[in-house]
């Protein structure tokens, strides 16, 4: 269980971090690990300067706030032999100078026994990772999923790009990895939970390339998460882990404690009863049936903010230029080959208020930025159009896409729990409408969205959705007037800091509903559901994460707080 990342390292010898090291885009790695070491030699004594052993990369990323002054801006590790007592000091006086200290994640032993085996629902993230360490440390969770394994959801997927026949339990939003495997598998995060990088190594470990480890904004894309993905659900078989996918769960078979909390007993599914020792609800944000199963048996679930609005297409090339002005030769997008390919895929991220003076102004801002990606048809439900965005590890598709979303307060949906759900659905309902009733998306030009006009067709930006399965139309006659607003106003002020981002051809394809859940399944400091003894909601279904990392990691922590309790 211990971390992979970086730990060859001789006796007796300290790492320390060495951060802000700032190299031309152009230079190679060897000369931010040259400054590293000098670095570090120059914060001991002269007449104490320690043997230097390895040096490496560890984070590194892109500064092109200056368009003419392009930076890559790293992060090193470099080994030196020397007391703790003495890197301690010399990192005192240098600044950007850090020990790194990284511990195996401590799994506690609980010493309840636990009757049944704990029963996961859901195979996303939050269920994938909370299966992982649970497995590893002697239990054997049986995994329930209600879409397809995953060789055959992303046949589902495309069987649905080709007859337009929706299959409503495997699809974008369902089946094994949850619905970030379908998207651009980005794994930056904003929490700051070391248990982050253990997430990383995982991926690593099961088939995610090893440069994830040192990317300041690591993804994976698409088709590298499908093979992930297989590999942990065959590592989880030969730990006895079992699987039953297309198996939704209906009910939850309850009892109630002598000191009157609920205790899960099993699930109740199409074929039957699945019993259970712990019940943990690794449910996506599309689960609609399902919150308002547990709305009707009582679990408390919260209404919560969340965003509407549609995808930004244009193309790679020219948010390339708009982020590298005459560097963006050197991408990919814009004509560079081979060692000249020296800059990734530009990406953006905006955000805009209303009203800066109030806390409480609406925000319209870009979510999960694809560079060279497509725009998915993310339905689940039969009469509504869903979009959302999705890359393959290469980025190299024409166009980039990013959600353009704007704040949705409860008070806008009645401030209840089902009230949001029916909130999204409606405008999913309506953009299937205005798209033809055949899961064609509205679509429409900046130009013509920011003159109040429809019916112009587009012109070099194609949209990708279904490969232009698209209608050309009005969205304001879909989005609320608020939404549609905040969504001009973004436009422009966003072109001020990425010229071109209004660009008139640049498509806006509706609607983009489900960026995160619409409500949290409350649940106590120690994970479980509120009024239960053995149920635990988690990952972003349940309203506690916000994309593949956090819900990991949210996966991790019910998984130690189950280990401190029980016993395998």
């Amino acid at each position: 269980m211990e971390n992979a990342r970086f730990s060859i390292s001789e006796k007796g010898m300290i790492r320390i971090l060495v951060r802000d090291i700032r190299i031309p885009y152009t230079a190679p790695i060897d000369e931010a690990l040259s400054r590293a070491v000098k670095k570090v030699c120059s914060a001991f004594p002269k007449s104490k300067r320690p043997t230097v052993g390895e040096s490496a990369l560890f984070k590194v990323s892109v500064d092109a706030r200056k368009r003419s002054d392009i930076l890559r801006v790293c992060t090193c590790l470099v080994s030196v032999r020397c007391t703790e007592e003495e890197a301690r000091t010399a990192c005192s006086r240098q600044s950007g100078l850090s020990i790194l200290t990284e511990e195996p994640l401590p799994i506690p032993q609980g010493n309840k026994k636990m009757e049944k085996r704990p029963l996961i629902v859901g195979f996303g993230p939050a269920g994938m990772f909370c299966a992982l360490l649970l497995a590893e440390s002697g239990f054997c969770p049986i995994i329930v999923e209600r879409g397809d394994d995953i060789e055959a959801r992303a046949e589902a997927v495309r069987r649905f790009y080709q007859t337009k026949i929706l299959d409503t339990d495997s699809n974008i939003q369902f089946g094994a990895g949850g619905a970030g495997t379908f998207s651009d598998g980005k794994l930056m995060t904003r929490i700051s939970d070391p248990k982050c990088t253990w997430v990383l190594n995982m991926f690593v470990r099961f088939g995610a390339p090893a440069d994830i480890l040192v990317q300041a904004k690591p993804h994976i894309g698409t088709d590298v998460l499908l093979k992930v993905v297989a590999n942990i659900r065959d590592y989880l078989k030969t730990l006895g882990c079992e699987f039953y996918f297309r198996e939704t769960m209906q009910r939850i078979c309850t009892s109630t404690t002598p000191s009157g909390e609920v205790h899960a007993e099993a699930i109740g599914t199409a074929n039957g009863e699945i019993p259970c020792g712990a019940l943990i609800l690794a449910l996506g944000h599309s689960a609609r049936d399902t919150y308002r199963m547990l709305y009707n048996r009582g679990f408390l679930l919260q209404p919560k903010p969340f965003s509407v609005g549609v995808r930004i297409e244009h193309t790679q090339a020219s948010m390339n230029i708009a982020a590298y002005g005459d560097a963006a030769q050197y991408t990919a997008a814009c004509g560079a080959r081979g060692k000249e390919i020296l800059l990734p895929p530009a990406e953006y991220a905006v955000s805009y208020r209303e009203n800066k003076q109030q806390a409480d102004g609406r925000g319209v801002y870009s979510f999960c930025m694809c560079p060279g990606g497509e725009v998915m048809a993310a339905a689940s439900e039969e009469g509504g159009v869903v979009v959302n965005g999705m890359s393959r590890s290469a980025r190299d598709a024409v166009n980039a896409n990013a959600a353009l979303a704007v704040s949705v307060r409860c008070e806008d949906y009645g401030n209840t729990p089902m009230g949001a759900i029916e909130y999204q659905r409606a405008l999913e309902q309506r953009a299937y409408v205005a798209g033809g009733g055949d899961y064609r998306a509205p679509a429409q030009t900046v130009g013509d969205f920011l003159d109040g006009r429809s019916g112009s067709a587009y012109a070099s930006v194609k949209p990708s959705y279904m490969e232009g399965f698209v209608c050309m139309t009005d969205l304001r006659g879909i989005l609320p007037g608020f939404v549609s607003a905040l969504l001009a106003d973004g436009i422009r002020h966003f072109d001020k800091q990425l010229p071109g981002f209004a660009a008139r051809d640049a498509i806006l394809t509706g609607v983009e509903t489900r960026t995160s859940a619409p409500v949290r399944i409350l649940r106590d400091d120690l994970y479980l559901a509120r009024g239960s003894d053995n149920i635990y909601p988690i990952g972003e279904g349940a309203g506690y994460a916000g994309g593949i990392t956090s819900a990991a990691v949210d996966g991790l922590n019910a998984a130690l707080r189950i280990l401190s309790v029980y016993c395998p």
